[in-house]
C-alpha cells in the first residue's frame, strides 16, 4: 500500500504539484504500528486531481476531497485548504484553497497527525510533532480554547488517541475538554457512537473509561453506567 501511495505522490509531483502522505500513516509508521489507510494532501485542486486520475470521484466537493482508486487501493486526496467558518461546533461551512502545506497542517486537530511523508520517502515535520510522539502526548494544533469549540468531535478524538496509543493528554487540552464537554450534546449520535466504539474496543479501554469519567464527559454522553461496565475479550461476553 505504501509503495502505491508513493507512486500517487510521484504522479502529482510530476505534474508540478506538491503532494504528501499525511496524518495517521506517518504517525503510525514512526510508532511502528500497522496502519490501514493512507490520506494524501496536495496543492492540486480537485479539478486538477481529476485531470491526472481520470476515474477520481469528487467525494466531498465542499472540502476539496477526491477519492482515487489506484492499483485497486483507495486513497483520499485532499487539496491544501484553510477552514474559514464552522457551523454547529462541527462542520466547516466555508473553506479556502491555499498553496501552503504548513497552513494546511495548522487546521488539523493534533500535532501527532501533522507529520507528512514526501514522494522520496522523507519525513516532514513542520510542527514539531516528533517531540510529542517521543513524550507520548496528545497536543492540539493551536489553542484548544478555540479549536475544540470549532469542532466538538475533537474532544472524543483526543480521548480515542490517548486510549489507543496510550498517550497522555496535554494539560491545556484536558482543561478545555472538561470546560467544553457540554458541547457534545450537539454531536450526532452516529459520530459519538463511532468514536466510543473505537475507545471501548481498544485493548486499553479502561484508560478511555477513566478519562471519560475524570473529565466528566459521561454525563454529557449519557453514559450513566460506566462504573458497572465489564471489559471482556469475548464478543459473546
Amino acid at each position: 500500500m505504501y509503495e502505491i501511495a508513493i507512486k500517487v505522490l510521484n504522479k502529482l509531483t510530476k505534474h508540478g504539484y506538491e503532494a504528501y502522505i499525511v496524518g495517521g500513516y506517518p504517525r503510525d509508521f514512526l510508532l511502528n504500528r500497522k496502519s490501514f489507510d493512507i490520506d494524501i494532501c496536495t496543492s492540486a485542486k480537485p479539478r486538477e486531481i481529476k485531470e491526472i486520475f481520470k476515474d477520481g470521484i469528487v467525494s466531498k466537493a465542499e472540502y476539496g476531497s477526491v477519492t482515487v482508486i489506484y492499483h485497486k487501493i483507495r486513497f483520499e486526496i485532499t487539496t491544501f485548504r484553510k477552514d474559514l467558518k464552522y457551523e454547529n461546533h462541527r462542520i466547516p461551512t466555508k473553506i479556502k484553497y491555499i498553496g501552503s502545506l504548513v497552513n494546511d497542517l495548522k487546521r488539523r486537530d493534533f500535532t501527532i497527525n501533522t507529520i507528512c511523508i514526501d514522494a522520496r520517502g522523507n519525513i516532514i515535520d513542520l510542527l514539531n510533532a516528533k517531540d510529542d510522539l517521543e513524550e507520548k502526548t496528545i497536543k492540539m494544533v493551536g489553542n484548544p480554547k478555540y479549536r475544540l469549540k470549532e469542532d466538538v468531535l475533537r474532544i472524543l478524538r483526543a480521548i480515542r488517541f490517548s486510549t489507543i496509543l496510550d498517550f497522555k493528554l496535554d494539560d491545556e487540552l484536558k482543561k478545555y475538554i472538561k470546560k467544553y464537554g457540554y458541547l457534545l450534546k450537539d454531536l450526532s449520535y452516529f459520530r459519538k457512537k463511532e468514536e466510543l466504539d473505537k475507545i471501548f474496543l481498544s485493548d486499553n479501554a479502561l484508560k478511555g473509561i477513566k478519562l471519560i469519567k475524570e473529565l466528566e464527559l459521561d454525563k454529557h454522553l449519557k453514559l450513566s453506567n460506566l462504573d458497572n461496565l465489564k471489559i471482556t475479550s469475548s464478543i459473546i461476553g
